[in-house]
């Protein structure tokens, strides 16, 4: 599944004020400033987890206005922020703030080794009090919105009505849009199928506090704590190693993939989509490798239910992020 659209050819018309794009996540925040010229002036930094639980909106602030500088925007001519985010999010007065358990470590405890006790990050109240227009959403909506306007979800420049991204990153998440609708929910947490309970593995530690879900023994930073003693430090040197034959190596891949394989039938079977776009460092970076697996794992389940639904690769590709942030603001 391949896209038309050209990600570094993409400016706002002539004339439209300076935006700035803002993608969160567990290991990296990364900021552009996007107007008439194109997509500009992108810096990045790890994620803010140490300090008071606004250091993130802090820094987020200051990279918006390095961005600016980068790009040779003044920064009180951004018209409008765009956040896309990952989550959960807790509203707090109606303004989000982040119950991420890749951000937050009071929410696991020090098993997780986060150097913080933060239940939540602060984000949306700060923004809001340094930029007069700001949008935050779960990155995994950001990148489905993109992905229907510009990527893998849409059919000819038109939107698929029922689909789903998924990321399969540093954490795991999902946006939904059923008949039409993307999917929120009471706090915008519509899509969080990464937290869904699927095993008892006592190894399996998501930052959140289950024991045992997706995000807990699939994700990025769950490879890299659940096979390091197997001589597997992180995702790169599992696959690297399972690529030179090593056999015990693929054979944890396959287990990895029967367990997002689950989870996107599930996500099949739940919603009747049509598509779902695969994205996310882990996923991206090994996509040819794991999307036969991911298919053989949904395809012949239920006819009925599975058949007709495609799964693909992002048509943004690694840009998927970046393109989330700015589907929220154009």
């Amino acid at each position: 599944m391949t896209t038309n659209f050209l990600a570094h050819d993409f400016c706002l018309p002539a004339g439209s004020a300076p935006v700035a794009c803002v993608d969160i996540g567990g290991t990296k925040v990364a900021v552009n400033i996007v107007d008439a010229q194109g997509i500009r002036g992108k810096v990045a930094e790890p994620t803010a987890t140490t300090g008071s639980n606004d250091a993130l909106a802090q820094q987020i602030i200051r990279m918006v206005g390095q961005s600016c500088t980068a790009a040779g925007v003044a920064l009180q001519d951004i018209a409008r922020v765009g956040v896309s985010s990952c989550g959960p999010f807790v509203l707090c007065a109606g303004l989000v703030e982040l119950a991420a358990p890749n951000i937050c470590g009071g929410m696991a405890g020090t098993a997780r080794g986060l150097p913080n006790d933060w239940q939540t990050a602060l984000l949306e109240a700060p923004l809001r009090a340094r930029f007069a227009h700001v949008r935050v959403e779960n990155d995994g909506i950001g990148a489905l919105e993109a992905e229907r306007r510009w990527g893998a979800l849409q059919v000819n420049g038109v939107p698929i009505a029922n689909c789903a991204y998924v990321t399969w990153s540093t954490g795991i998440g999902t946006g939904l849009c059923v008949d039409g609708h993307v999917l929120r929910g009471k706090n915008g947490n519509a899509g969080h199928a990464g937290h869904l309970f699927v095993s008892d593995n006592s190894d399996a530690l998501c930052g959140c506090g289950n024991i045992g879900d997706v995000e807990g023994l699939v994700a990025g930073n769950a490879i890299a704590r659940r096979f390091s003693a197997a001589g597997y430090a992180d995702a790169a040197m599992l696959f690297k190693a399972a690529y030179a034959g090593d056999t015990s190596a693929a054979r944890i891949i396959n287990d990895l993939c029967q367990v997002m394989g689950r989870m996107l039938y599930n996500l099949i079977a739940t919603l009747d989509v049509q598509r779902i776009s695969i994205g996310g460092s882990v996923y991206w970076h090994h996509r040819d490798y794991l999307l036969p697996k991911l298919r053989a794992y949904v395809q012949g389940k239920l006819p009925a239910l599975s058949n007709g639904c495609e799964l693909v690769s992002a048509g943004l590709g690694e840009r998927v992020g970046d393109f989330g942030a700015l589907a929220l603001v154009v």
